[in-house]
């Protein structure tokens, strides 16, 4: 039986994950794992969450095929028992790997080949225009995706805590340098 703060936290992730994408019962599996302090078995989850084995197994297919859990096995248990990363930057990490590798690769390829195609009147070379400006901020947020995904979890969350302070210094580095071309 869960404990109230765990059913809400449980419940909640299972609403979030319809939004980002995968069932709610993923949702509330990878929930009740990342929360669990041991891993579990399809038993275990499927008894906590009131789910039959073929829907706790196919959750965690999914959240395998996503890299979200890990498979373990017990000394003297046939069991398969799973467990979420401890990590929550790696977990992080992992979800931005496959987002980018399930939906933003895909449509950088449509977008490339798209722009390749000759343009055949007005209409066609306005709509490559505009997919030349989509493919290439896609291009440099990918790029400056893969710059950030090398920092460390450390260097990361003291970037991550500067926050506006990032914006106001590149202010004050273009007005020096703005300034400097005057000065010239």
């Amino acid at each position: 039986m869960m404990s109230p703060l765990t059913e809400r936290f449980v419940l909640h992730f299972g609403e979030m994950g319809s939004r980002w994408g995968v069932n709610r019962t993923v949702g509330q599996i990878y929930a009740l794992l990342f929360l669990s302090a041991e891993p579990l078995n399809a038993d275990e989850i499927g008894e906590a969450l009131g789910f039959s084995r073929s829907n706790v197994s196919m959750g965690l297919k999914e959240l395998q095929a996503w890299r979200l859990v890990r498979l373990l096995h017990q000394p003297g248990d046939r069991r398969e028992y799973f467990e979420t990363p401890k990590d929550v930057w790696e977990i992080f990490r992992t979800l931005t790997e496959e987002k980018r590798r399930r939906e933003v690769e895909p449509t950088l390829s449509l977008l490339r080949d798209a722009l390749l195609e000759p343009a055949q009147d007005d209409t066609e070379r306005h709509a490559q225009a505009r997919m030349r400006e989509m493919h290439d901020l896609i291009e440099m947020t990918t790029g400056w995706f893969d710059e950030v995904h090398r920092l460390s979890p450390e260097t990361l969350q003291k970037l991550m805590q500067l926050g506006a302070r990032v914006t106001k210094l590149l202010e004050m580095a273009e007005r020096l340098r703005i300034g400097g071309k005057e000065v010239k």
